[in-house]
């Protein structure tokens, strides 16, 4: 499982297109930023500290396989990259993250 944090706006947008481009970076990198479930606190305080109301996209690796490539970023973690859109039929659920009261997002249990 890879995992896409983005705005709830950029979700909505996603859903009624029937597909993810990106966000800005993403399309001037040439790919789609994902993170692992041990990169995903950090990117979530690196990227998008202060922000609540986020989405947390859970994506199988399987369905994509042919199109992540997993590259070395930030200390040389490997990171998924999908070099495609992303289709929401891919996307197997959706959770909300919001911030606790020191402004630390709250992670869903089961990725604690």
């Amino acid at each position: 499982m890879i995992y896409r944090v983005l705005g709830s706006d950029e979700w909505a947008e996603a859903l009624s297109a029937g597909q993810y481009d990106g966000a800005p970076h993403d399309i001037a990198d040439g790919f789609i930023h994902f993170s692992t479930q041990d990169t995903l606190a950090a990117t979530l305080a690196l990227h998008y500290k202060g922000r609540d109301h986020l989405k947390l996209l859970r994506v199988p690796v399987a369905p994509i396989a042919a199109k992540i490539k997993w590259e070395s970023a930030r200390g040389g973690t490997l990171f998924p990259h999908l070099y495609d859109v992303l289709s929401v039929e891919h996307v197997t659920k959706v959770d909300e993250i919001r911030l606790d009261e020191n402004g630390v997002h709250i992670l869903p249990e089961d990725l604690r």
